[in-house]
């Protein structure tokens, strides 16, 4: 199985190369993102990024660091004559980004101007999730770029550390992004 596990800063475009790879390349994209919105909603939870961060952290304690890449590895077991590869994003935890490595897997880091993300952020402003300020946004990056408590906690930098390639997406077109991602990642696809 080939797989890609993509991290980055919040609105980098990481959901962008997903899609990339999906629509260019017949990988199966799986948004782990949507597993905990999911489960928030059955818990009957807001749909805020400290639910998210709760439940992600609380899942990787009962069932291992690498269990969202588990589940979409499920997903991708069920249908993988359907499929070239496996993209999982966004790697979050350390050990998120260990377990694709550990199954043969790349990872990508992508990055943007802080301000140039922030925007994408507010004008797609899914739910209560994207509506903040400026500064609120920077902050909830900070807290999970490194461990808040154990070692189930998120911690963007070690992934990042870990990070086998990196892509800047401070432009404006999509399509232009999404040929760059395909570009800088020839070869692994």
């Amino acid at each position: 199985m080939k797989i890609i596990g993509i991290a980055g800063t919040n609105g980098s475009g990481k959901d962008s190369i997903g899609h990339m790879l999906a629509e260019r390349h017949s990988w199966l994209f799986v948004s782990v993102s949507d597993f905990l919105r999911e489960e928030a909603k059955k818990r009957g939870l807001p749909i805020e990024r400290e639910v998210l961060r709760s439940i992600s952290a609380e899942w990787r304690r009962e069932h291992g660091l690498g269990v969202l890449v588990d589940k979409g590895v499920e997903l991708f077991n069920v249908s993988a004559s359907k499929y070239a590869g496996l993209v999982v994003v966004p790697m979050r935890n350390s050990g998120e980004a260990q377990r694709v490595k550990d199954l043969g897997g790349w990872l990508v880091w992508a990055d943007a101007d802080p301000k140039v993300r922030y925007n994408r952020i507010t004008s797609r402003a899914r739910s209560d999730e994207d509506k903040k300020t400026f500064e609120q946004f920077l902050s909830e990056e900070q807290i999970e770029m490194h461990h808040s408590g154990d070692e189930a906690t998120l911690n963007s930098a070690a992934v990042k550390a870990m990070s086998d390639i990196f892509i800047l997406n401070d432009g404006q077109d999509l399509d232009s992004f999404k040929d760059q991602a395909e570009a800088e990642l020839k070869g692994y696809y």
